[in-house]
């Protein structure tokens, strides 16, 4: 197990729940559940994982799934907010499609199959992230990132699924997926929130909205 929370860093952390493949923890201070880091996948084991999906970008089911978090982001952004960034987009980035067909100038970035160095060279007006920040081994690397990615009142959008409490967690279907490693809370969204300048809000079950605050 870790020492620290792989989020916030803290160290007070306490077992959570374990089932027959590996024993998950709970941070103390930001809530973040995460699974033992001895029992994860090697990179080209997790590779062939995302290689199954049928995510294809004509596919009005992925579109409709999608809009869940397009919606209410394209609706949280100015005119003038129009340089976004679809990080973890995956081998068919159909959001990214989306949200350039409303008139955004889009880039993409994935480890596996975009992992263009350019990408994450500049700043933008939102960064989004869909059902791939449960896949972060160390999401404190990845949420440092994203804050220098954004710009003065940028938007971060993500979705994930999140968890409510311990009994349903051990009942939880979404942590049987050997890729899926890190948990969020609504209050571990609302830790970060507060810790770095943001405003948040939940516009659906699966997404949530940060907004920068001026400083």
């Amino acid at each position: 197990m870790n020492s620290v929370c792989p989020l916030c860093q803290h160290s007070q952390i306490q077992p959570f729940c374990s089932d027959k493949r590996r024993a998950y923890f709970q941070c103390q201070q930001c809530f973040l559940v995460f699974a033992d880091r001895t029992s994860l996948l090697t990179a080209e084991q997790e590779k062939a994982q995302y290689d199954l999906h049928q995510n294809q970008l004509d596919d009005p089911g992925y579109r409709k799934f999608l809009s869940r978090l397009s919606v209410p982001l394209l609706s949280s952004l100015t005119p003038e907010q129009n340089t976004g960034l679809d990080f973890g987009c995956g081998p068919g980035p159909l959001l990214a499609q989306m949200l350039s067909e409303a008139g955004k100038q889009m880039q993409v970035w994935d480890p596996f199959y975009a992992a263009e160095p350019h990408a994450l060279q500049r700043k933008y007006h939102f960064v989004s992230c869909t059902e791939a920040i449960e896949h972060f081994i160390n999401p404190a690397k990845e949420w440092s990132l994203w804050l220098d990615l954004l710009l003065p009142e940028a938007v971060l959008a993500l979705m994930t699924k999140r968890y409510t409490d311990q009994s349903s967690f051990s009942n939880w279907h979404y942590k049987n997926d050997p890729t899926h490693i890190s948990f969020f809370h609504q209050d571990t969204f609302e830790f970060l929130a507060k810790r770095d300048n943001f405003t948040v809000n939940f516009p659906a079950d699966d997404v949530v909205l940060f907004k920068k605050r001026n400083t």
